[in-house]
C-alpha cells in the first residue's frame, strides 16, 4: 500500500469538532422566516388538517404566538390573511381595516424589532380564488396591477417592513414600486415572488389560506415547472423593475433554480419551503418512516448550500428550537 497515492479526505471528518471546523454552510435562526395565517374572528386557533403543527390564529391570540416566535429567536414573519368576506376584486386585501393590516399594526406596536413581511396578493380575498381581476374566465393583467398597488400601499401604511408580491402578474414589481414611491414609501423594500412555479406542492397552503381557485388553475400566470431559462428572464425583469429580494418558490424541486439565480444576480435570494414539502415530511414522520429533525435540518441546510440567503418555512419553529439545542 505504501506506493499507492490517494487523497485522505477523511482527515477532515474524523470527529464532530473537525467536521464543524470545516463546515461550509451554516443554518441560523436569522435565516428563517415564519409564515403565519391570521384569521378574522375571536379566540380561534385552528390547526390546518393537512399541515400538522400549523395554525390559523385570530388577532386576539396573536400575542401568545408572537411571544413563542420571539423566544425561539425567529426575527421575521410572513403574514397571510383570511377575511370574513370575499368579493370579485378582493376588497379586504387593501382595506385599512383588513386582517393583515390589523395584524401588522399589532406586531409593530408590541414587537417593533420583528420584521413583518406582508404577502401582497388577492387570492385569499377574492370569491373566485384567483390572484387578480377576472373577466369572462380570464385573469386580466393590467387591471389587476391597480388593485395590487392599492394592497401594497395599504400594507406599508399599516407598518409592514417588506412588501412581498406573489401574484405573478407581468409588471407587478414596477407597478408596486411606483405606487409605494408615490405614496411616500420609498424606503420600503420589495421581496418579489419573481420565480414562482405552477406547482402541485401548494395544495395544503390552499386549505390554510382558503385560496383554492373556484375555476381553472393558475398556469396562465405562474411558471411551467419544466422551464429553467424562463426563471432567469423573470428574475431579470424584477431586478430591472426595482425588486430588493428574489424569491424562488417552491424550494426542494427547484434548488437548481436557486443556484442559477444566486449566480446571476447580486440580490438576496429567498427560498420558499412550501406547504406540500412540509406536509410530506410531517406525514412520513408521524408514520415513523423518517427522523423528522434530521430530515428537516438536512433539507434547510441544503437550501442554504444551493444559495438561499433566507428560507421561508413552516418548519421555522422546530428548526429554531433544534438550533438552540446544539
Amino acid at each position: 500500500m505504501n506506493d499507492i497515492q490517494f487523497s485522505r479526505h477523511r482527515r477532515l471528518r474524523k470527529n464532530a469538532s473537525m467536521r464543524e471546523l470545516v463546515r461550509e454552510n451554516h443554518l441560523r435562526q436569522d435565516d428563517l422566516v415564519y409564515p403565519m395565517f391570521i384569521l378574522e374572528g375571536e379566540n380561534k386557533r385552528n390547526e390546518v388538517s393537512s399541515m400538522p403543527g400549523v395554525f390559523q390564529v385570530t388577532l386576539d391570540l396573536l400575542g401568545k404566538e408572537m411571544d413563542e416566535i420571539i423566544a425561539l429567536g425567529i426575527k421575521s414573519v410572513l403574514l397571510f390573511g383570511i377575511p370574513h368576506e370575499k368579493d370579485e376584486c378582493g376588497t379586504e386585501a387593501f382595506h385599512d381595516h383588513g386582517i393583515v393590516q390589523k395584524a401588522t399594526r399589532y406586531i409593530k406596536e408590541n414587537h417593533p424589532d420583528v420584521i413583518v413581511i406582508a404577502d401582497t396578493c388577492l387570492c385569499e380575498y377574492t370569491s373566485h380564488g384567483h390572484c387578480g381581476v377576472v373577466e369572462n374566465g380570464r385573469v386580466l393583467n393590467d387591471e389587476s396591477l391597480e388593485l395590487l398597488v392599492k394592497t401594497a400601499v395599504s400594507q406599508a401604511a399599516a407598518g409592514a417592513d417588506i412588501i412581498a408580491p406573489s401574484n405573478m402578474m407581468d409588471g407587478f414589481v414596477a407597478a408596486i414600486r411606483a405606487g409605494l414611491d408615490e405614496a411616500g414609501y420609498k424606503e420600503i423594500p420589495i421581496m418579489s415572488y419573481g420565480i414562482k412555479y405552477s406547482s402541485a406542492f401548494y395544495g395544503p397552503f390552499r386549505e390554510a389560506a382558503d385560496s383554492t381557485p373556484q375555476f381553472g388553475d393558475r398556469k396562465t400566470y405562474q411558471m411551467d415547472p419544466a422551464n429553467r431559462l424562463e426563471a432567469l428572464r423573470e428574475a431579470e425583469s424584477d431586478v430591472q423593475e426595482g425588486a430588493d429580494f428574489l424569491i424562488v418558490k417552491p424550494g426542494l424541486p427547484y434548488l437548481d433554480i436557486v443556484r442559477d439565480v444566486k449566480n446571476s444576480f447580486n440580490l438576496p435570494v429567498v427560498i420558499y419551503n412550501v406547504s406540500g414539502e412540509y406536509s410530506m415530511v410531517k406525514a412520513a414522520s408521524q408514520n415513523g418512516w423518517i427522523d423528522e429533525r434530521s430530515i428537516v435540518m438536512e433539507m434547510l441546510t441544503g437550501m442554504k448550500r444551493a444559495g438561499a440567503d433566507l428560507i421561508i418555512t413552516y418548519h421555522a419553529k422546530d428548526a429554531a428550537r433544534w438550533l438552540s439545542e446544539k
